[in-house]
C-alpha cells in the first residue's frame, strides 16, 4: 500500500510526527506531492497548493494563516487543535496580570539602569522602589470576554487567586458552559465588563465581528487604572485607540502579546513576542492532536476539530468506505444513495453533518467500489471530494 505524504511547513514537535508511522507515512519539509500539509505559523494565503493535497492541519488553534474559504471550496477540511494550548496562554495571562499590576517592567528598566556601588544601589533603591508600587490580585475583578478553553482556564485560575470574575461570551458553547467555574459571574456585553473590571482580558476569535472590539468608544468606559491584556489576536484592539487612552490617564496598562510599531517603547504597554504557546508542553500537545486527527481523516475519513467542516466520526463496519464532501444542498443524500444502489453497492452505515454551507458524508458498503463509481459521484452537483477509503485489509 502507498505511503501517505505529509508535508511540513514549520518544525513540528516530533513526539507528534511519531504518531503517523513511518510504514504508513513519509513526512519532512522536502515532500512532495503532499496528500496534506502540517503548519504552525507560515502563511500559507499566496501558497500554491496542488489538487493532491487533501487536508492542512495546523498545529495551534489560530487558522488566520490558511486560505479557509479556499479550502472549503475544494472541499478540503483545515484542523486545528483547540485547547491544547490553552493552559500555556492561561499562564501567560496571569503573568502579564502580575506583571502590569506590580509594575515589573518599570522597575526592571529602573534597575539596570543603576549605577554605583552597593551602598548607592542600595540607597537608589530605597528612593525610587516607591515609584512602582501596585496592587495585589485578591478582591480585584478580572472581567473575561470569550470564555472559550482559555478563557474558562483564566477565570477558574483567577478565582483561585481571590479575585472576582465577570464573564461575557454571547456564543458559549455547550462545553465551554459545563467547565466554566460556578462563581462566574454573567455580564449581558462587552460594554459592562469594561465599565465594572479592574483587569480585562480577551479571548476572541478575529472575524469581522471582533475586529477592533475594544475601540475608542468603548475605551471611554473603563476605569482609568484598568489594565487590557490581549493574548487572542492583535486586531481585537485598536492600538492608536490603546495609546490615546494611555496618554490621556484613562487606561491603566496595556499588556499584549503582538508587538506593533506603535507600541514598542511606549508607556504602560507590555508587549510581549508571541509566546501564549511557546512552551515545550503545548507544542507538543497541539503536534499530537493535529497529527491524530490527521491520521483518521486520511486513513478512515473521519473529521474531528475542523475549522470549517463538521464534526462526522463514525465506527467502520466495514473495509470498503468512501468519503464525500460538499456544499450544503437539499437531496444530497438520496443522489449519493441512488448512485451506490444502481452500482450494485449495498449501504451498511451512512453518516451526513453539515456545518454552515458545508457538509460531509461516509457512506460504509459492502463490496469493492469501483472507479466508475467515485468518478460518477464527483459529477454530482454540489460535490466537493470524493474519497475512496477501503481498510488495509481490504
Amino acid at each position: 500500500m502507498a505511503k501517505f505524504r505529509i508535508l511540513t511547513l514549520n518544525s513540528i514537535a516530533q513526539i507528534g510526527l511519531q504518531r503517523l508511522p513511518a510504514e504508513r507515512y513519509e513526512v519532512g519539509a522536502k515532500v512532495d506531492d503532499a496528500d496534506a500539509i502540517m503548519v504552525r505559523s507560515q502563511d500559507m494565503h499566496t501558497m500554491d497548493i496542488a489538487p493532491r493535497v487533501q487536508a492542512i492541519a495546523r498545529a495551534g488553534a489560530g487558522t488566520n494563516n490558511i486560505p479557509i474559504k479556499k479550502m472549503s471550496e475544494r472541499g478540503m477540511p483545515v484542523f486545528n487543535a483547540p485547547g491544547a494550548n490553552a493552559n500555556a496562554v492561561k499562564e501567560l495571562v496571569i503573568a502579564g496580570m502580575l506583571m502590569a499590576a506590580r509594575n515589573l517592567e518599570p522597575a526592571m528598566k529602573f534597575v539596570s539602569a543603576l549605577k554605583g556601588d552597593d551602598k548607592e544601589i542600595n540607597q537608589a533603591v530605597e528612593d525610587g522602589k516607591k515609584a512602582f508600587a501596585g496592587c495585589e490580585l485578591p478582591q480585584q475583578t478580572l472581567g473575561v470576554i470569550g470564555l472559550g478553553k482559555v478563557g474558562s482556564l483564566t477565570a477558574d485560575a483567577a478565582i483561585k487567586l481571590g479575585m472576582n470574575v465577570l464573564g461575557y461570551d454571547p456564543h458559549i458553547t455547550v462545553d465551554a458552559a459545563w467547565s466554566l467555574p460556578s462563581q462566574v459571574r454573567k455580564a449581558n456585553s462587552v460594554e459592562e465588563v469594561l465599565r465594572v473590571a479592574d483587569f480585562i482580558t480577551l479571548h476572541v476569535p478575529l472575524m469581522d465581528s471582533t475586529k477592533n472590539l475594544i475601540n475608542a468608544e468603548r475605551l471611554k468606559l473603563v476605569r482609568s487604572e484598568a489594565i487590557l491584556l490581549n493574548f487572542s489576536r492583535e486586531g481585537v484592539v485598536d492600538n492608536r485607540a490603546v495609546l490615546e487612552a494611555l496618554s490621556e490617564k484613562r487606561l491603566g496598562y496595556y499588556v499584549c502579546d503582538f508587538p506593533a510599531h506603535d507600541l514598542i517603547g511606549a508607556s504602560k504597554v507590555i508587549s510581549l513576542p508571541h509566546l501564549g504557546a511557546s512552551t515545550r508542553e503545548a507544542e507538543d500537545n497541539c503536534a499530537i492532536m493535529v497529527a491524530d486527527q490527521l491520521r483518521d481523516f486520511l486513513e478512515h475519513g473521519n473529521i474531528q476539530n475542523s475549522v470549517n467542516f463538521p464534526d462526522v466520526v463514525m465506527q467502520r463496519g466495514s473495509p470498503y468506505r468512501v468519503a464525500i464532501a460538499n456544499t450544503n444542498v437539499p437531496n444530497m443524500l438520496g443522489q449519493i444513495s441512488t448512485a451506490m444502489a444502481e452500482a450494485g453497492l449495498n449501504i451498511l452505515d451512512m453518516l451526513n453533518k453539515s456545518k454552515g454551507d458545508m457538509a460531509y458524508t461516509l457512506v460504509d458498503v459492502d463490496s469493492v467500489v469501483k472507479p466508475a463509481v467515485i468518478e460518477r459521484l464527483g459529477q454530482i452537483k454540489g460535490v466537493l471530494a470524493v474519497r475512496y477509503l477501503p481498510h488495509a485489509a481490504a
